[in-house]
């Protein structure tokens, strides 16, 4: 069986590498998470760190939002598999000491960090020690001078006029996000953006929300512009357990066919066809049974023989219920027919004769 290719799409950004990880220029999309733990609690940031890490995650983000969260900093940062970015708001010199305690990226929100000056001290301390830097702008905190302007095109203005100072002190070893919580207005930012910087962008819908509603808007967002080549590395913003952003990142990044992370689970929404085949019980069964598995294949589970295997034909795995037993097959051709009972068992004994892990 073959994996699907990943779409190509344009590239409209320069490459720069945070911590080794290449970002723009046509390097695939790069996942990114947040910790959620107080930085102090070095064991505790450590361990969530390895555990995004295991779900996926390329970068980490850490919050250094103080002299004590900075001191945990320092221990973190050499005990991570994954490349850390500095969280910095409101005092500049968390980030000269993040740059200086080997953080791969700092984060600096325009709207808090203060004035230029401060700034260009932490680019002077970027382009010393090598660091990348992001340029965090968010609608929440859009710097006073810009508040007379639409929401989207004072995230714009924000955004460039750092821009515009970092590439004065030829410094370029830089990413950008604009993030809103209202989609539009995330979209049409980083739209314009496009149009005036080829600087890579961080991906993210601000304060998404729980789960369920955070993912919907995030892919809301995202479908509008990665396919186009705008956004080089994403976050899903959840109020949830930050592990559980990753899977939901990749989900979205498989399903616009750009980046592929496990298996993919397709099934039918049921109807009367089913003849008491359970679709969504055993659809549920399956991906749950599939968490784990890095290999990128298919797998249908369809209701019925009627339609199947045919509406599910390019899958590499499925199953079609029937009244009594259901049909196992492959690439839209049946393979056996098996009880009902059976079906579970029968479906991952082809999927094991592939060495699919």
């Amino acid at each position: 069986m073959t994996e699907a290719a990943v779409q190509e799409r344009p590239v409209t950004s320069r490459q720069i590498t945070v911590g080794g990880v290449p970002i723009g220029g046509g390097a695939e999309v790069a996942v990114q998470s947040m910790t959620n733990t107080m930085t102090y609690d070095v064991e505790a940031t450590v361990q969530q760190v390895y555990d995004l890490n295991a779900a996926g995650a390329d970068l980490v983000r850490v919050s250094v939002n103080g002299s004590k969260a900075l001191e945990g900093f320092k221990q973190v940062v050499y005990r991570t598999p994954v490349p850390l970015i500095a969280d910095i708001h409101f005092d500049y010199r968390m980030a000269l000491g993040a740059s200086d305690a080997g953080a791969a990226c700092v984060r600096i929100n325009p709207g808090n960090i203060g004035n230029d000056d401060r700034f260009r001290k932490v680019i002077e301390k970027c382009q010393e020690n090598g660091t990348a830097m992001r340029i965090g702008v968010n609608s929440g905190s859009v710097e006073k001078r810009y508040w007379d302007l639409p929401k989207e095109e004072a995230l714009v203005a924000s955004a460039l006029q750092k821009v515009e100072i970092a590439e004065s002190m030829d410094f370029y070893n830089f990413k950008v996000s604009l993030k809103a919580s209202h989609v539009p207005e995330m979209v049409e930012a980083n739209r314009k953006f496009r149009e005036h910087s080829d600087a890579p962008i961080h991906l993210g819908v601000t304060e998404a929300g729980t789960k369920l509603n955070g993912a919907i808007k995030t892919a809301a967002g995202f479908g509008q512009l990665l396919p186009y080549g705008i956004g080089d590395t994403i976050r899903v913003s959840l109020a949830e357990n930050p592990v559980e952003e990753i899977p939901v990142a990749y989900s979205i990044l498989s399903a616009l066919n750009l980046r592929h992370r496990g298996p993919n689970v397709i099934a039918c929404p049921s109807c009367a066809r089913t003849l008491g085949f359970d679709v969504i019980s055993m659809a549920s069964k399956v991906e749950d049974a599939l968490v784990g598995y890095e290999d990128h294949f298919t797998v249908a589970v369809m209701g019925c023989i009627v339609n199947g295997p045919g509406e599910a034909r390019d899958a590499d795995y499925g199953v079609a219920g029937g009244k009594d037993s259901g049909v196992i097959f492959a690439k839209g051709e049946p393979l056996r027919q098996v009880e009902r009972d059976d079906i579970f068992e029968a479906l991952f004994e082809e999927i094991s004769k592939d060495g699919r892990k």
